[in-house]
């Protein structure tokens, strides 16, 4: 056994300087260097020593073993030793496991949306079948809509109690061998139907009143597995595969709806008159999604010594206080409601739409329901992919305008089937772009704790829109006498305003929006290092300073809004300031007014302390070479008497843009390539006292892998 000294000397041997260690990439200790002058099994840090093995591999000594103790009387307080580092092969073997639970999921997820929607529309098509009046018809839907959304107002914050008191994977498998019983019952159902039918008796809604019952379980089903399932997500992802996860979960939600629609008019015509057949379907579908769900990856209790309160709606009320402190959680609470509402409506709208407007049977009307949700499925893994690896919100209001687009195109008169189905698509498309970075940021934004309770309160949020919408359909169709086009049209003009609206409360989503648009565009921009952002709490961005777009490329790169300071001659620019007024830049004076600098300073200060992210550039003005200039002190002042982190950021790949003083001039120049590639990397955050060399150091260190990168 080596003592601690011979330790320290074969790794000054293996590499001359070991500095380089401190900031070995990530990446590394997935795919290691052939080269064997670094040990990428490696890292340093204060609490574990090691031993080296024969294949220069190392195993742990105890923090407080002796050798230890000797160690740091040798070299002193600022020695490091070697902490554990999991084997890549370990990682990997994680890594897999978690995505295998994620697919079980997605496959329980999916039966249990299909066999759900197969159930409620075998009953919807085979009361909609009998003969009784148009607005009887009305009454009918808006029934079952109800009958299917009302559990999940009584039952969400159970389901969010759950989901925090035991783990989610063991709530996962309860409620599916619950549906295995609620589709036991629909067979005795469909049995009690046909029996009545055989006997002579006249066929109405209360005849139907046990499949009704089952009807009202499945949503009770779903009310306590919403919570676990997207409570389940981020604990099986990394958080830069969220929007990934939430796009192909929407994906293969709304297929399953679609599908299970296609299946119950199907199976409604099929099996006419012998139902019985349909729950044995349903039965073994369940099984399916039994044995799937025992393949999701095992994961802790969030909170196992939770206490459950019966008042459910005094703990609604406590968590949408807490939701309103955190506006853009509350946002997406809101916007998740308003999508569930319209969705609910429109699907309503669309069974009278095809029969009565278009004049098709329950065939076309089905293939109308695929195109709306392919569409949601095409677009929700659109928005996954598009994202970036990060919550883009900016995605909502784009899809908000074109949801309302959509619609008004729909209540156009004498439209064909084809042109429908592709405007009903279009629709769907511009729903995913809406509900990914929605549902990314419930999931993200709770504190881990308390994410099934609020997961809970938004699903059933949601579920209140669901049922408010059967008395909107209510009221529109029967009371204001609106046929579906019409209806279509209100659902658009609706949407228009309710964009508007949030526009208004939060500005910054347009200028996300643009961003996006941009960076979509004109750039590819890649964001490394995310995670060295602090999620919550004041953070001092400073950067180096290439362009005029430089502020932009970092909003877009940063999942949080960023507050920039500018000098007064840029901002005042008539094509900067509106966007500079919504992202509240703040404004500096480049000449010499110490007073004004000061008080500019001082705001930049104060929004740390309340919480915000701030940055600035700290080379003071764009760079003429490409090469890094001398960083002013003046964000020292910002972070005095402030207790929040300084992170570095290196723009790389910027230099030689047209916005870049490449070749001597601005803008006077052909981009070099189309989607201009330019990486936004963050560095580890610093302590607020770092001095600005200091700073520059970080940032320049940082430049290095982002140009090889780029």
């Amino acid at each position: 056994m080596l003592c601690l000294k011979e330790q320290l000397a074969l790794l000054i041997k293996l590499k001359r300087d070991i500095s380089p260690i401190f900031d070995w990439p990530e990446k590394s200790f997935k795919k290691p260097r052939k080269s064997p002058r670094i040990c990428p099994h490696l890292r340093l840090n204060a609490g574990a020593g090691y031993e080296p093995d024969t294949d220069l591999s190392f195993r742990p000594i105890a923090a407080n073993d002796a050798g230890q103790k000797i160690f740091n009387s040798q070299f002193g307080a600022q020695a490091v030793s070697f902490a554990a580092v999991t084997e890549p092969k370990d990682i990997s073997r994680q890594s897999e496991s978690s995505l295998r639970g994620f697919w079980s999921l997605f496959v329980t997820q999916f039966q249990g949306a299909f066999s759900d929607n197969i159930l409620k529309n075998l009953v919807v098509f085979m009361l909609v079948a009998l003969d009784v009046s148009l607005a009887e018809k009305h009454k009918i839907g808006e029934l079952v809509g109800a009958l299917f959304s009302l559990p999940f107002i009584l039952f969400s914050m159970a389901g969010g109690f759950l989901a925090d008191r035991f783990s989610k994977r063991t709530i996962t498998i309860g409620v599916k061998i619950f549906e295995v019983f609620v589709m036991l019952s629909a067979i005795a159902g469909f049995m009690w139907q046909q029996n009545l039918a055989n006997a002579g008796v006249v066929m109405s809604w209360r005849t139907c009143a046990p499949l009704l019952g089952c009807v009202f379980l499945m949503g009770a089903h779903s009310a306590f597995f919403g919570p676990s399932k997207y409570g389940l997500l981020p604990e099986l992802l990394p958080e830069k595969k969220l929007s990934w996860g939430n796009g192909l979960l929407e994906l293969g939600t709304f297929t399953a709806i679609i599908l299970g629609t296609v299946a119950a008019a199907l199976m409604a015509k099929h099996f006419h008159g012998r139902q019985i057949w349909s729950g044995v379907i349903l039965v073994v579908l369940a099984f399916v999604g039994l044995t799937t769900s025992l393949g999701i990856t095992r994961v802790p209790a969030a909170d196992p010594a939770k206490k459950f309160r019966a008042n459910f709606v005094g703990d609604l009320w406590g968590r949408l206080r807490a939701i309103r402190q955190d506006r853009p959680l509350a946002l997406a609470a809101l916007g998740n409601t308003y999508f569930n509402f319209l969705g609910a409506l429109l699907l309503l709208n669309l069974f009278f739409y095809g029969a009565d407007v278009l004049r098709v049977d329950e065939t076309k009307i089905g293939l109308l329901n695929v195109a709306l949700a392919l569409g949601i499925g095409l677009g929700s893994a659109a928005a996954g992919c598009l994202s970036g690896g990060k919550i883009e919100y900016g995605l909502v209001p784009l899809g908000a305008f074109g949801m309302s687009l959509a619609c008004a195109l729909l209540s156009v008169p004498d439209l064909s089937v084809n042109a429908a189905l592709v405007r009903l698509a279009l629709l769907g498309f511009a729903g995913g772009f809406f509900i990914v970075p929605v549902c990314a940021l419930l999931q993200h934004r709770p504190d881990p704790a308390k994410k099934g309770e609020v997961l809970a309160a938004a699903n059933l949020l949601s579920f209140i829109g669901v049922f408010l919408a059967s008395g909107a359909h209510y009221l529109l169709a029967q009371r204001a006498g609106l046929t579906p086009r019409p209806i279509f049209l209100f659902g658009g003009v609706l949407t228009l305003v309710g964009a508007i609206f949030v526009l208004v409360l939060s500005p910054e989503s347009l200028v996300r929006a643009f961003l996006w648009l941009v960076t979509h565009t004109v750039y590819r921009v890649r964001a490394r290092g995310g995670e060295n952002v602090p999620r919550q709490g004041g953070a001092l961005l400073v950067s180096n300073h290439i362009s005029f777009v430089d502020w932009l490329l970092l909003m877009a790169a940063a999942d949080r809004p960023v507050r920039f300071l500018m000098g007064r001659e840029y901002y005042d620019l008539p094509w900067i300031k509106p966007f500079g007024r919504i992202a509240r830049v703040i404004p500096i004076p480049s000449e010499i007014r110490p007073r004004e600098v000061i008080r500019a300073l001082h705001r930049a200060g104060d929004a740390i302390r309340n919480g915000e992210i701030v940055c600035v550039f700290a080379e003071g003005q764009i760079t003429r070479t490409g090469e890094l200039n001398k960083f002013q002190r003046g964000f020292e002042r910002i972070m005095k008497n402030v207790d929040s982190p300084v992170v570095p950021v290196a723009l790389g790949g910027v230099w030689g843009s047209i916005f870049s003083s490449a070749g001597g001039k601005f803008f006077w120049k052909w981009p070099r390539r189309i989607l201009y590639p330019v990486t936004v990397n963050f560095g580890k955050p610093m302590p607020a006292n770092s001095t600005a060399d200091e700073v520059r150091q970080a940032v320049g260190e940082l430049l290095v892998p982002a140009a090889v990168k780029n």
